[in-house]
């Protein structure tokens, strides 16, 4: 009810999942948390854990843009009218645009060939854009992404308040280390010259960005185009980490430490990255939480 407190309590366990963000906010907000920056916040701390909203990791995504005489989504969608056809041929032939991925074409590739596994990953998307929020761009263009899979470098949440209300400081720290700022750069260039390769040459009208003030070799100019052009691809992860060190928030079996009754299921739970995409692991962490409970209640 509006303005008035409520108690609510489970008679079992809380299972709090609420993602990389959410979670380690609704945590430190709960008063579990570094206990000097909760009291900084006029939060009363009932658990100590300094973990919480820490050791958050990313994958970067830097993306080449290329301009093309082929038809994208850029301009299959540039209209009402064209939106309208793309939304009925799948309404009718379950078709077209709307049956398609964000990314068509993905692999996995190694900026060194003596490295033992890969270290990038690899995207080809059949439209383009500045930033998510702006649409595509009014030319024909497809993106070439490319991420690390195990960058060293960790960023942390904060809360700006103890209000509920305001979403939480994100300090990402991208490229941070050497190691994530190397390969960063190879895997830039890799991207622009799988570009200068049939059959993709002799469909590219232009390299739109980096673009050729930003030299192949250059590797300041490619690191400083990464700093200001790199956006995240969704895969925050390892706020609320596992495992039994000082910095660790769950155990293994995703109960909080120091807290009766109260466990963690997402990604904020993983100790470092997945080497790909988060959402299979996501579903994983759920299933193998499930199982644990059901053990625990028998």
């Amino acid at each position: 009810i509006k303005g008035q407190s409520q108690t609510i309590r489970a008679r079992r366990e809380v299972i709090l999942s609420a993602g990389a963000i959410g979670s380690p906010q609704i945590l430190m907000l709960s008063g579990i948390g570094a206990a000097q920056e909760l009291k900084a916040k006029g939060i009363d701390p009932i658990c100590d854990l300094p973990g919480v909203g820490k050791n958050l990791q990313d994958h970067l995504q830097a993306r080449p843009v290329f301009k093309t005489n082929l038809s994208t989504i850029n301009i299959e969608t540039n209209s009402l009218f064209k939106q309208g056809m793309i939304a009925l041929q799948y309404a009718i032939n379950q078709t077209g645009p709307m049956t398609m991925a964000a990314s068509l074409g993905t692999g996995f590739l190694k900026t060194d060939p003596m490295l033992a596994t890969p270290d990038i990953q690899f995207h080809i998307q059949p439209f383009s854009a500045s930033a998510p929020a702006d649409g595509p761009h009014k030319f024909s263009a497809f993106t070439a992404s490319v991420l690390q899979m195990r960058p060293e470098s960790a960023g942390h949440l904060e809360l700006k308040s103890a209000d509920w209300r305001d979403h939480p400081a994100i300090h990402p720290n991208y490229l941070a280390t050497k190691l994530d700022q190397d390969t960063i750069v190879k895997g830039i260039q890799i991207a622009r010259r799988i570009a200068q390769f049939e059959p993709l040459k002799s469909h590219i009208t232009e390299e739109f960005t980096p673009g050729v003030e930003v030299g192949m070799d250059d590797y300041d100019a490619t690191l400083n185009w990464a700093r200001d052009n790199s956006v995240t691809i969704y895969h925050p992860t390892g706020t609320c980490k596992m495992g039994q060190d000082e910095m660790a928030v769950v155990d293994a079996r995703l109960k909080v430490h120091g807290v009766k009754g109260l466990r963690v299921a997402d990604c904020s739970i993983m100790p470092t990255i997945t080497s790909g995409n988060t959402n299979a692991p996501a579903i994983m962490i759920g299933e193998k939480l499930s199982d644990m409970i059901l053990e625990d209640a028998r």
